[in-house]
């Protein structure tokens, strides 16, 4: 069972959306992310570093075929996937009226 914990980094509207579309692949390509959301390449970028820094998302780069650029792509971490999947079990709780969830701001 997972143990329930609000996380407000993730809860951010962007970055709960992020976590969400890793949640149900491997990794996912900064444009993909970036079109799904329909956000800004720095509003995704911004977003995505924090959740590195924080090692909920894994970035990664590489050479994309003939051209000079890296692709980025992410993933959740193994912490991370535990992290996103206590924070909706946090919302699911907070849905039903409990409001004593653990990291829930009073």
């Amino acid at each position: 069972m997972i143990e329930p914990r609000f996380n407000a980094l993730i809860h951010s509207p962007v970055r709960l959306r992020i976590c969400a579309l890793l949640r149900h692949t491997s990794e996912l390509e900064f444009a993909t992310i970036r079109d799904t959301l329909d956000v800004t390449d720095a509003h995704l970028s911004k977003n995505l570093k924090l959740l590195s820094d924080t090692e909920i998302v894994q970035l990664r780069k590489d050479p994309s075929g003939s051209s000079a650029r890296k692709r980025t792509w992410a993933a959740l971490t193994k912490e991370g996937r535990g992290t996103v999947d206590a924070h909706l079990a946090a919302l699911t709780q907070l849905a039903a009226g409990d409001v004593t969830i653990p990291g829930l701001d009073r």
